[in-house]
């Protein structure tokens, strides 16, 4: 693990593309430190063995690390206690801005124009400094049923991430993806409880899920829902198993992206109603990124708890799913939770 932190530091001063990351309950890490500073894409060929980086809008470009232009390593890291020894405070906060457009959705919501639509903000932390394989390192210990990366392009940015949101897995013909949706707090041992409103959220994503891939698998499958814990969160979650009817990575994965628990639905028209009215570019959060093809298995996951570092200030992505039974002030409560996520490596 060493070795890959000390690559992560000469990379990141060198000015060299690279992304570290490990999967869910895994504690092998692995990265692609790419040999040159090009910046490669990829639109419709999945086939390609490597690492890809997609954004929200998929009008946007992919970035693509190669597996034939990087150099991969792997490791293992050691769980351990971490100390934190210091208290950040938000630069911003945007709270009437952002429960005045939950508002505004729940009133299109009820006028029948989707039936739910994810609303999300950025929190900006001012950094008096930061050691790149250092927050790396935290986010390792703190999420270690996530997954956790460090990315990084010159002509891009440095991004961090621990997201519990799988989106595509697939070895040879055979995929799994999830519904994922709804949110809570942790409290230690209470018995977890959920509501109405959770239920349907979720039930939205696990629908629209097995709605669009019936036509595409065979043998399709969906697993009980149950309670997952996500660092200090809970969520819930329904995996959804198949067979490949067809081939094309591609055409999986854009009849998947975005899901209902990232952007709503249906997903046009609440896809069209952030872009109206986030005010802000989503840029990569919400996007996916992972493996792809690499020892014949791709591997992604949907872009949340992430956050984007700018010159001296640490950007953390944040947002809900809204329905009809939203309240806004719980809504904010709960991204103000999301938050906590990135604040803790920091």
């Amino acid at each position: 693990m060493q070795f890959i932190l000390h690559k992560i530091i000469a990379a990141y001063k060198s000015k060299l593309p690279f992304v570290v990351y490990n999967k869910p309950k895994d504690k092998n890490v692995f990265g692609l430190f790419q040999n040159d500073a090009s910046l490669n894409v990829i639109t419709t060929d999945f086939n390609q063995s490597g690492f890809i980086f997609a954004p929200f809008d998929s009008a946007e470009e992919n970035i693509f690390f190669s597996l034939k232009n990087s150099e991969f390593v792997s490791g293992s890291f050691t769980k351990k206690e971490i100390e934190f020894d210091k208290k950040l405070t938000l630069k911003t906060s945007s709270k009437d801005k952002y429960v005045k457009i939950v508002e505004k959705a729940i009133d299109a919501i009820n006028t029948n124009e989707f039936k739910k639509v994810v609303i999300s903000r950025k929190e900006i932390v001012a950094l008096s400094d930061l050691e790149v394989e250092e927050v790396y390192s935290k986010l390792l210990q703190l999420y270690p049923n996530a997954f956790v990366y460090v990315w990084f392009h010159p002509q891009v940015g440095l991004w961090f991430g621990a997201t519990p949101e799988t989106l595509l897995k697939v070895e040879k013909n055979c995929f799994t993806t999830m519904s994922l949706a709804g949110t809570q707090e942790y409290k230690n041992d209470e018995k977890v409880s959920w509501n109405t409103k959770e239920i349907e959220e979720q039930q939205i994503v696990t629908d629209y899920i097995v709605n669009k891939l019936s036509d595409f698998s065979s043998n399709l499958e969906q697993l009980k829902t149950e309670t997952v814990k996500a660092g200090s969160l809970l969520h819930l979650k329904t995996e959804i198993k198949g067979e490949l009817l067809k081939e094309g990575l591609f055409s999986l994965v854009s009849l998947l992206h975005p899901t209902p628990a990232v952007c709503g639905f249906p997903k046009e028209k609440a896809k069209q109603f952030i872009l109206d009215n986030e005010a802000y570019k989503r840029s990569y959060y919400t996007g996916f990124l992972g493996e792809l093809n690499i020892h014949k298995n791709s591997n992604l996951f949907v872009n949340l708890r992430c956050m984007e570092i700018k010159r001296n200030n640490a950007e953390i992505y944040i947002g809900g799913g809204i329905t009809k039974g939203s309240i806004p002030e719980k809504e904010w409560e709960e991204t103000v939770a999301k938050s906590n996520i990135m604040l803790k490596a920091l």
